[in-house]
């Protein structure tokens, strides 16, 4: 199976609340987030899903998940009433493999609030005629500007963009700043928020906590991803929660401290171990208790 970075590639060529109080109780923060259902980004059980849709679904739905976060892989409709069916929410769409205006069009029909690109600088490799992305501050500038146009479209839509990071962001741009810096300064909060990849964050040698506890209110959603150790280059393999290199202790303390509204599992393969359903049973257990 693809890895989730060969597969948000693929798809693009195809488509083409403020900082709580020093003083807030520490009980009132663990109430927020205990309320807050568990969700799962739907790539990660993507072979199970297309295999058994509805048998998937409802396997998440016992397990504890609330709501998924969709990748359209049929139709918007069919998905929609196999959640229904489920009995799992979906607040949140990754565009990417659809293209913005259709992108807009399924998030209506799933009932999504985020409208969330998965890989924006591969998106807009494609819609440039193939100019390859370099992650330098020129890049990030000009990320920042379509972002910023992604997020007026999706305004005017009734929708919220968000971007979705992967480690390359943390590349130094120069002047003390990561390519994500220059994201986070250059977009207007009120049009661009963020989706955290906490793995992917850690992956490109970055404080996921730090990051959320410099940004409040920017970051609405997140990714609870984790990674084997390895010691070769560009060799991300996948971890079960708390059995890689990723604590999430203080990241899930400071993400609901932050304003943090959804929280999404994903794995990236391979999945040897077990398969990708245990993986999200496991997963889910981890979570569950720091959410």
């Amino acid at each position: 199976m693809m890895n989730r970075r060969q597969f948000l590639a693929r798809s693009a060529l195809i488509g083409g609340a403020a900082w709580l109080a020093a003083s807030a109780p520490g009980k009132l923060l663990a109430a927020a987030g205990q309320g807050r259902p568990l969700g799962i980004q739907l790539y990660m059980v993507l072979k199970a899903y297309q295999d058994d849709p509805m048998g998937t679904l409802k396997t998440l739905k016992s397990i504890g998940y609330g709501e998924i976060e969709a990748i359209v892989t049929s139709t918007a409709a069919t998905l929609r009433d196999q959640l229904n069916e489920a009995g799992l929410g979906c607040p949140s769409l990754h565009f990417d493999s659809l293209g913005i205006e259709p992108g807009i069009e399924a998030a209506h029909t799933l009932g999504a609030k985020y409208f969330v690109s998965s890989i924006l600088p591969s998106f807009m490799e494609n819609m440039s005629g193939g100019k390859k992305a370099t992650y330098s501050r020129d890049d990030a500038k000009r990320t920042a500007e379509f972002a910023n146009q992604i997020g007026e479209k999706a305004k005017q839509a009734g929708l919220q963009y968000a971007y979705h990071n992967h480690h390359l962001e943390f590349t130094d741009v120069g002047q003390g700043q990561t390519f994500y810096d220059v994201l986070l300064k250059e977009t207007d909060p009120n049009l661009v928020k963020f989706e955290l990849d906490c793995g992917w964050v850690h992956a490109g040698g970055k404080d996921p906590a730090a990051i959320f506890k410099a940004n409040p209110g920017r970051i609405p959603l997140m990714h609870a991803k984790d990674f084997l150790p390895s010691s070769k280059p560009d060799d991300y393999p996948g971890a079960e929660l708390g059995r890689g290199t990723v604590d999430y202790k203080p990241i899930m303390a400071a993400a609901n401290a932050s304003g943090l509204k959804h929280c999404f599992v994903e794995q990236e393969g391979p999945f040897s171990r077990m398969s990708q359903l245990d993986a999200a049973r496991v997963d889910f257990a981890y979570l569950r208790p720091l959410r």
